[in-house]
């Protein structure tokens, strides 16, 4: 009997036809992270399970209901749920911290949680993050937000707006809990189990409840804005004078409290109505107690998270452009063995130079051949056959125009191609492609 067997519940798979998307936000993510002056870093999937307990805090929903803990022998193992974390204990492990201030790092990585999958939320997602340890000046709040606009402005998204929030230090922050713990306590009985547990310990986690009945109870409970010691309510005003500065529009929203504990003063968010309720796009802030939290000498901290699979949710919805899938640059159709002996030998040539060449490997006619040929799109085609090889010739045709170009199968066909290739290119684009970022500047779309 046949096993059926489909991937896990809240997983995608992400086949070759839709993987140029993905390679979209993954390039222009990279390309501008990098001319703010960000490095790429790698970490682990898994790392041990205190990391979490100790940074995103016990009393959220993530280490309560989601994280994907594991045992192994007698060590305790976490899937990350997120990627600062990971991030931030690579930085004090590797001593770059040590290092010239600030340290400026990127990643594109997956996270997982148990949650209830839906259309924006996945067990398994992915995320491009960045991460700026050094600076405590709202300067370095209003660079790390400036990223993450030219990004979504460079992907071509409209229509999302940012949010922005103080939630003060603990100096401040303490009198503000005690004014959460007094408003909640009036209906404590009626908060749920969890929100009952958070309002001695962590009452601002009650703000951040998915409970239909914890929202209600909250809607008119004090704001931290209101409570803000001078030192953050300078650093949220010189922050609002920067963003305006550089002309980005935003929403004080002092609802934004973020679901993860390490979070102090600024907190933002990019948000969006076009993809239904998981409409934040971007979520990060400043997190300047982290670093010594995790065992590391005090240095103030910032950054945010991009979920992918919500990115590319709204470019499908406002129809953005994605970077040209790869086709096949040039097809050999093959009759006999000489022939098909000589298409492997230019095809490796090609593909030095990088170009995609293919021939046939499944024994077709000539007919079936360029068939497929067609089909996978292929730019130039060869027919090689008997004759050809005796000649030491062959017609390069270009598969839409039907223009024909005789070339020798020698050491100068790919030399010879290349300036085919490239001057059939550039005589297809029109001056609207030439001017996408997406088009680089050899004439290339990448």
């Amino acid at each position: 009997m046949a096993i059926n067997i489909k991937r896990p519940n809240g997983t995608e798979d992400v086949i070759p036809k839709n993987v140029h998307k993905w390679h979209t936000i993954e390039k222009i993510t990279r390309d501008i992270a990098e001319s703010f002056g960000f490095g790429e870093i790698r970490v682990p999937t898994f790392e041990n399970t205190d990391l979490f307990l100790r940074s995103v805090g016990e009393t959220t929903d993530v280490v309560q209901k989601e994280m994907y803990t594991v045992m192994a022998k007698e060590s305790k193992f976490t899937l990350r749920p997120e990627g600062t974390a990971g991030v931030i204990r690579a930085m004090l492990q590797n001593g770059l911290l040590n290092e010239a201030l600030p340290q400026r790092v990127y990643y594109i990585l997956s996270c997982f949680r148990h949650e209830r999958p839906q259309a924006g939320r996945l067990r398994e997602f992915h995320q491009f993050g960045v991460e700026m340890a050094g600076s405590q000046y709202p300067s370095a709040d209003a660079e790390v937000i400036m990223l993450a606009k030219t990004i979504l402005d460079r992907l071509g998204l409209n229509k999302i707006e940012l949010h922005i929030n103080s939630i003060g230090c603990p100096t401040c922050r303490a009198n503000y809990h005690a004014a959460l713990k007094n408003y909640f306590s009036v209906r404590k009985d009626e908060l749920c189990d969890t929100c009952r547990d958070r309002l001695e310990k962590n009452p601002m986690r009650i703000l951040d409840c998915k409970s239909p009945i914890c929202q209600e109870i909250g809607k008119d409970a004090p704001l931290i804005i209101d409570y803000l010691c001078e030192e953050c309510s300078d650093h949220f005003e010189k922050l609002k004078k920067y963003l305006s500065n550089f002309g980005i529009e935003y929403t004080v929203d002092p609802k934004i409290v973020r679901g993860l504990d390490y979070y102090t003063k600024t907190v933002f968010e990019f948000v969006t109505t076009e993809i239904g309720a998981q409409g934040t796009v971007c979520g990060g802030g400043r997190y300047d107690g982290l670093i010594e939290q995790l065992g590391g000498q005090h240095t103030p901290a910032l950054g945010f998270g991009m979920g992918l699979e919500r990115l590319l949710l709204l470019m499908e919805k406002q129809n953005c452009d994605y970077l040209t899938p790869k086709k096949c640059d040039i097809y050999f159709a093959v009759m006999g063995e000489a022939a098909l002996e000589k298409a492997m030998q230019l095809s490796k040539s090609l593909r030095e130079y990088g170009y995609y060449a293919e021939y046939d490997m499944m024994g077709r006619g000539l007919k079936s051949q360029m068939k497929y040929a067609n089909k996978i799109g292929a730019v130039f085609s060869v027919v090689i056959g008997d004759n050809e090889i005796a000649d030491g010739k062959a017609k390069v045709k270009h598969m839409e125009s039907g223009e024909e170009t005789l070339l020798d199968l020698d050491d100068r066909f790919t030399a010879v191609f290349e300036e085919i290739y490239f001057n059939r290119i550039m005589e297809a684009l029109d001056d609207e492609t030439k001017d996408s970022p997406l088009f680089s500047f050899t004439g290339e779309e990448q």
